[in-house]
C-alpha cells in the first residue's frame, strides 16, 4: 500500500499561518477577507490558483513584487511559529514499520516544502518522494497530482490511501479512485488525531 500524505495541514501545521499572511497581503490590494474567508477561498489550492483568484478578487493585475511580498510575510511567520502536526512523525514511523510505502503530494511548490518540512525535521523522511502540483497540468481538486504520485511510486490507484485535510484534496483523491482519510475533514474515514492514523490505513475486514 502507498500512503500519500498532503503536506500543509497534515504534516506541518501551516495552513493558518499561510492564510493569515495571504489575508494581510490581500488587504494591501483593498480586498477585505476574514481569516475564515481566506481559508475557505484558498485552503488546499495551488499557487497558480492563489495568484489567479487574488487578481480576480482585486479586480486588477497584481502589482509587481506582490507575490514575493506575500512569500516573505508567510515565511517569516513560518520561522516564528511553524511546527509539525502533533504526532505525525510517530504516525509516519508506524505506517512505514507496517510495511507501507509513503510519499508527499502537495499543492505547494518544492521550495515551500523544502522550507516547511526542513524546519520541522520531516524533509529527510520523504526526500526523493515529494511531489508538487507544479509537476502536473492542474492542481486539486483535479486528480492529476495524486495520479502522478502513484505512477511515479509504482502503485495503482486502488492500492493507494491519501491523507488529506481539505475538501479539495478529498475531492482530488476520490477523483483519482483512491481511498481517502480526512484529518479533521469529511472523507471516507474522518479522524482527529495522528495517533489514530496507522490503524486506519488498511480498512477492517
Amino acid at each position: 500500500m502507498l500512503v500519500i500524505f498532503d503536506c500543509d495541514g497534515v504534516l506541518v501545521d501551516s495552513e493558518r499561518l499561510s492564510c493569515a499572511a495571504l489575508r494581510d497581503a490581500l488587504a494591501e490590494l483593498g480586498v477585505a477577507l476574514t481569516l475564515g474567508e481566506t481559508m475557505a477561498e484558498f485552503l488546499g489550492r495551488s499557487r497558480a490558483h492563489m495568484l489567479a483568484r487574488s487578481q480576480e478578487l482585486s479586480g486588477a493585475p497584481l502589482p509587481a513584487g506582490w507575490a514575493a511580498g506575500y512569500d516573505a510575510r508567510r515565511d517569516a511567520a513560518f520561522a516564528r511559529e511553524l511546527q509539525a502536526v502533533p504526532g505525525v512523525a510517530d504516525a509516519v514511523d508506524a505506517v512505514e514499520a507496517a510495511g507501507h510505502a509513503t510519499c508527499v503530494a502537495s499543492s505547494g511548490d518544492h521550495r515551500k516544502m523544502r522550507l516547511t518540512l526542513g524546519m520541522t525535521g520531516l524533509y529527510a523522511r520523504f526526500e526523493g518522494r515529494i511531489f508538487s502540483a507544479t509537476e502536473v497540468g492542474v492542481g486539486k481538486p483535479a486528480p492529476d497530482l495524486f495520479e502522478h504520485a502513484a505512477a511515479r511510486s509504482g502503485f495503482a490507484p486502488e492500492h493507494c490511501v491519501v491523507v488529506e485535510d481539505s475538501h479539495v484534496g478529498v475531492a482530488a483523491a476520490r477523483a483519482a479512485g483512491m481511498r481517502v482519510l480526512g484529518y479533521g475533514v469529511e472523507a471516507d474515514v474522518t479522524f482527529a488525531s495522528m495517533r489514530q492514523l496507522p490503524a486506519l490505513i488498511v480498512p477492517a475486514g
